[in-house]
């Protein structure tokens, strides 16, 4: 392991390894350290048609698109009122979206991180120390030692933890505390051949489902932490009886003849944004800069279009241009803004239960989260 790089990216997602990407390519000593397990299993992700350009531009394109993964033609949600509304995606100029299968799509992407030149490792940031102009960085992984290494350059791509950016100073804001409690399903049938995302609204929340590229589906309950009995819903009984009160997506999982496999889990899903996502010698980029509510299907788009600007800002800022950072800040908050008013938007598109506290807080009322 190198001892000393321009570049450390801590985080092998795909927002950490877009950066690297871009950075090696232009001829960065890249250190990109991975922390992730590598065994875990990820939720399925549905990026919309627009991740296609994003990908031609950091050269991966037809890697992905030859990695297996679904084609998603579209959308069905249960929104505003009990009948399904249909959306596809036939006349969008980009094409379909996919349904990734996560480990292979973040394997993928960080494999040609290394193609092009950067130092793929596995290990984790255990510690960072700014002196100067540079940061001296302590790795710990697979190795029986810690390793220490000095970089100018210091790309926080370590997810909701911000593991980088709070060592900076910097501080996380929340909007919510939106949790996703989910669990997958498989069928024998073989007779699911829907592509589509599907979302359906109730009074204290909302579902998603979709296909994965392994045959099988993810059903995900979307809610406020402090609004569900987090030990039933992790259950398969609690779960499988709160998905029961659906209409659209219990009866899709009925009409396939699917079972649980496994029981339920919970990740974070909150809306969250650092107060600054940049400062001397380094930048967050991804989740650990701007975190999205999964309503949006924006958060593989956002960690790629932020992994590429910040790989494009830090290396101009080697070469003396500091202006290059300020205008990646401007880029995030513009993202920020505008993910606002479409969160907001579709939100409010859902009038049956004013009252509930899940949307009476989506209108501004009554919730005001801690950092």
């Amino acid at each position: 392991m190198s001892t000393h790089v321009e570049v450390v990216v801590a985080g092998g997602g795909p927002a950490g390894a877009a950066a690297a990407i871009v950075l090696a390519r232009r001829g960065r000593r890249v250190l990109l350290a991975d922390g992730d397990r590598g065994d875990a299993f990820r939720i399925g992700e549905a990026v919309p048609p627009a991740v296609r350009p994003l990908l031609r531009d950091l050269g991966v394109l037809d890697l992905v698109l030859a990695d297996g993964h679904l084609p998603c033609p579209g959308n069905v949600s249960v929104w505003g009122s009990g009948e399904p509304v249909a959306t596809d995606f036939i006349f969008d100029p980009n094409g379909l979206g996919l349904h990734l299968d996560r480990a292979r799509f973040d394997d993928t992407l960080r494999e040609a991180a290394r193609n092009a030149g950067a130092e793929v490792v596995r290990a984790r940031i255990l510690g960072a120390v700014c002196e100067g102009r540079d940061w001296w960085v302590t790795l710990t992984g697979d190795k029986p030692r810690d390793h220490v290494l000095r970089t100018a350059w210091l790309m926080d791509a370590t997810g909701r933890r911000a593991a980088v950016a709070r060592r900076a100073g910097a501080a996380r804001r929340r909007d919510d505390v939106l949790v996703a409690s989910y669990a997958r399903f498989r069928t024998r049938t073989g007779t699911d051949l829907d592509g589509r995302t599907a979302v359906e609204s109730e009074p204290d929340g909302w579902w998603y489902t979709a296909r994965v590229p392994s045959g099988e589906r993810v059903v995900a309950f979307l809610t406020d932490a402090d609004l569900i009995d987090r030990a039933a819903i992790l259950s398969a009984t609690g779960f499988g009886t709160r998905l029961g009160s659906t209409r659209y997506v219990h009866g899709l999982l009925q009409a396939h003849r699917y079972e649980m496999v496994g029981p339920p889990r919970a990740v974070s899903a909150e809306t969250a944004r650092l107060d600054r996502v940049s400062g001397a010698g380094w930048a967050a980029v991804g989740d650990a800069a701007i975190s999205f509510d999964p309503l949006s299907s924006q958060g593989i788009l956002t960690a790629l279009f932020t992994g590429l600007r910040a790989g494009q800002a830090a290396d101009r800022a080697l070469a003396g241009d500091l202006a290059a950072v300020e205008a990646y800040r401007c880029q995030v908050h513009a993202i920020d803004r505008a993910y606002r008013r479409h969160r907001d938007t579709c939100y409010a598109a859902e009038g049956r239960w004013p009252d509930r506290p899940f949307w009476r807080r989506r209108l501004g009322v009554g919730f005001t989260p801690t950092s």
